[in-house]
């Protein structure tokens, strides 16, 4: 069941069922990927550019992005 943690820039999508747990975002940006916290994508704790930039490189796509600034 995919999951959207969103902010007024970007929305984050999560797909659980794809992930390989490779932690690719929790170190790229561990402030807004946080496995211990709740919600564990919090995308307003950096800037839109470096949350694109980190989900991108999710190497299943389980996570996705969708700019919404205009």
């Amino acid at each position: 069941m995919r999951k959207t943690y969103a902010n007024r820039d970007v929305a984050v999508i999560y797909d659980p069922s794809l992930c390989i747990h490779a932690r690719k975002c929790v170190e790229g940006a561990p402030e807004v990927f946080d496995p211990s916290a709740r919600p564990w994508i919090q995308p307003s704790k950096a800037d839109v550019d470096r949350v694109v930039e980190v989900v991108a490189r999710c190497p299943t796509g389980a996570l996705q992005f969708d700019r919404l600034e205009g």
